[in-house]
């Protein structure tokens, strides 16, 4: 399974649920979808380092903040306020034993360049 994360308009939410319903009627696994209104807010939560922190992640498994941190070089605090987000925005699980990980193979970011009518 994939995440996918894209500039979309409000009402894609209904195409996309439509397309997800299709995909687990099939028996495939839907894809996890998050949508922003615009680049700037999806730039404005996944930053750099918030995409480093899950690149890490996803090479180290699943492990504690602490360890996290460490791997990445940051400072603990600000690794904790990522994480945090990270799992507010469902790209960053907790497993049963308190530890974080990605859930996905693989996150996707698109947004579609607005071409002007000819």
């Amino acid at each position: 399974m994939k995440a996918i994360v894209e500039v979309a308009p409000r009402n894609a939410v209904f195409q996309a649920a439509a397309r997800q319903f299709a995909e687990a009627k099939a028996g495939k696994p839907p894809d996890f979808r998050l949508s922003f209104e615009s680049a700037r807010t999806l730039f404005a939560e996944l930053t750099a380092a918030r995409l480093d922190l899950l690149d890490t992640l996803s090479r180290v498994g699943p492990c504690s903040v602490y360890l996290l941190a460490k791997s990445a070089g940051r400072n603990y605090s600000n690794v904790h306020t990522d994480v945090a987000r990270l799992e507010e925005l469902g790209l960053i699980e907790r497993t049963a034993d308190g530890s974080i990980t990605v859930p996905y193979e693989a996150i996707e970011i698109r947004f579609p360049l607005r071409r002007a009518a000819a």
